[in-house]
């Protein structure tokens, strides 16, 4: 399974981020003209936020690399040997097929309201069909579970930090972005929050 892994997590988060980030961002960009990545590069607590998260994204895909490249340092990163079964690989795989899927959907519905970021500039349009009915942030749940998936098919200590790290950065970056919507969108994005659940 290690063997398979280390082919497969590389090419996965490259296809992750490559499909449901690059492709998506240029795909709407053309659209709305202009860029949608809209994180802030100031000394903000929300461009902190943006750092950090860039930064563990930045780490997560390095080690990928050293895992499928340097496998002998595996043992370095504290693996969690009660969690070195079979099984939970495949159920780590499972999330991290379901993930991607969910994320390329989930960005799909959201049409060219697309943002990496907090657009205060451009007033879009509140998403609330498709998987929008079930979860008002379907996309951070799909990169949640991506990181879980990460997680469970590589569980040691460094991807137990990825995952709680990036949890908590995407925890505090949905309430940043559900402030925002509220001032944008009124009474409209109340009801709408008290329909639907914030992650699933």
């Amino acid at each position: 399974m290690n063997e398979f892994l280390r082919i497969f997590l590389p090419t996965y988060f490259i296809v992750y981020f490559g499909i449901a980030f690059v492709a998506k961002s240029v795909i709407v960009a053309k659209r709305i003209g202009k860029n949608p990545l809209v994180l802030p590069k100031d000394d903000s607590a929300y461009g902190l936020i943006g750092f950090y998260f860039k930064l563990t994204l930045i780490f997560m895909f390095i080690y990928v690399l050293l895992f499928a490249f340097i496998p002998s340092l595996y043992d370095k990163f504290l693996p969690i040997q009660q969690l070195e079964i079979l099984t939970i690989k495949y159920i780590g795989l499972g999330f991290l097929g379901f993930a991607l899927i969910w994320t390329i959907i989930a960005q799909d519905h959201m049409k060219n309201s697309w943002r990496i970021g907090i657009d205060t500039e451009t007033k879009t349009e509140l998403i609330t069909s498709g998987l929008f009915q079930f979860s008002r942030n379907p996309i951070f749940f799909g990169m949640i579970l991506s990181l879980v998936g990460l997680f469970l098919t590589t569980p040691n200590a460094l991807t137990t930090i990825f995952l709680i790290l990036g949890y908590v950065l995407i925890q505090i970056q949905i309430r940043l972005e559900e402030e925002f919507l509220t001032n944008q969108h009124g009474q409209k994005y109340m009801t709408y929050k008290q329909k639907v659940r914030r992650l699933i």
